[in-house]
Order: structure tokens, then sequence, then C-alpha cells
């Protein structure tokens, strides 16, 4: 059993702890306000400020808002060293109705930021192209669904690879785009999503390679 801290209590971390948790691991949320896990919607975890969240798991997800984790991550980095940092957010502004729009960082990303950050920790991006359910999930579309891996740390690539094994994905599934500044086409992948959202309504889906 791996412990694995996520940061942030939304339909993400729901998601991701619910098959977690399923698969044996210990789950740990991290949160700015103890008072809001009255609404926490996702399987039975243990709760505690986000830092006292990652001293407790060498495994950190950050599952926050993407607009805001540069600054929340960063006051954290001393607690963050020397961790695995799964980056599963995207950066957008938000319109007048608060829907995403136009990417905060078009000319890099929030991946190649937090990396450059945090130095002492290892940042993977994955998980960012697809709406919640399926991140835990994969088996519920159709078709099969693709996970991208951006990273510098082959070794820390490598544990994300056993932990996206753990929710059901298959190594076949898996795309190892390179290193940390390849996850600008995830992320940029953002806008799509919004727009394929506005199209065809909140069903589940991924974007995807298909051979």
């Amino acid at each position: 059993m791996t412990a694995i801290t996520i940061l942030g209590s939304g339909r993400v971390a729901s998601s991701l702890a619910t098959g977690f948790a399923k698969a044996g691991h210990k789950i740990v949320i991290g949160v700015r306000d103890i008072a809001a896990t009255g609404q926490w919607t996702g399987p039975e975890v243990q709760f505690g400020s986000h830092a006292e969240a990652i001293g407790l798991s060498e495994i950190v997800i950050n599952a926050t808002p993407g607009d805001g984790s540069i600054e929340r991550l960063t006051a954290l980095a001393d607690a963050l060293a020397g961790k695995l940092l799964i980056d599963v957010a995207n950066a957008t502004g938000r319109d007048e109705r608060g829907a995403p729009s136009g990417l905060l960082y078009p000319t890099d990303s929030l991946a190649e930021r937090l990396q450059a950050a945090l130095p002492r920790t290892r940042v993977v991006k994955t998980l960012n192209t697809m709406l919640a359910p399926v991140m835990s999930n994969p088996s519920m579309l159709n078709g099969a669904p693709t996970v991208y891996l951006s990273g510098n740390d082959l070794d820390a690539k490598s544990v994300v690879r056993s932990l996206l094994h753990a929710l059901g994905w298959r190594n076949a599934q898996m795309l190892d785009l390179g290193g940390i500044t390849t996850a600008r086409g995830v992320e940029a992948v953002m806008l799509l999503v919004t727009d394929v959202m506005k199209a065809s309504g909140f069903a589940p889906f991924a974007v995807s390679t298909v051979r």
C-alpha cells in the first residue's frame, strides 16, 4: 500500500481518490479549509492542511485550480522537496460565466513553471487531457483512450506508470512524450476540451492518439 496525497477536493480529486482507494492505496487529501471537507464526495480518506498532507506521502498530486497552483505550491517548496509531484491541472483564464477561456501560459506550461519553481521536486504531467471520471476508469469509454506523460525524471515517470496501472490504464494506452517542456502541447489541449464540452455536453471523453 502506498500513501498518496492529493491537493484539492473537487471532482478530479474525488475521482482519483476513488480509483486509488479501490486499488488499495491510502489517500490523504490536502485542503485549505478543513471545514469544507463536509462537501467531500469521494471515499473515506484522511484530511489535513496542504503542508500536513504532503508530509504524509512521498507522492503528491496537484489537483488544485491551475490558475493558483504556482503561488500555492511555491509556498510549499520545502515540504515538497524530494517528493514526486504529479500535476493534473490546467491553467486557464475564466470568462464572465466562470468557464475556462485562454491559456494563462501560452508560451510554456504550468508544469514547466512548477518544475522551475520547485527544483528539488520531480514533476510529471499527466491525466489532464480528459474529464475527471476517465482518469480513474479509462474502460468506461467505448474506445481506448490515451494518457500522456511529460517529465524530466525517468524514474519518476516509471512510478507514475505504476500508479496509472492501478487506475486501469494499460501500457499501450500510455504515451511518454519526453521532457517537461512537452507539457505545453497537452495543456493547450484544454482549449479543445472546453469546446468539445460546449458542443456535446458533459459526457466523459478523452483526447487521444488513434493509430
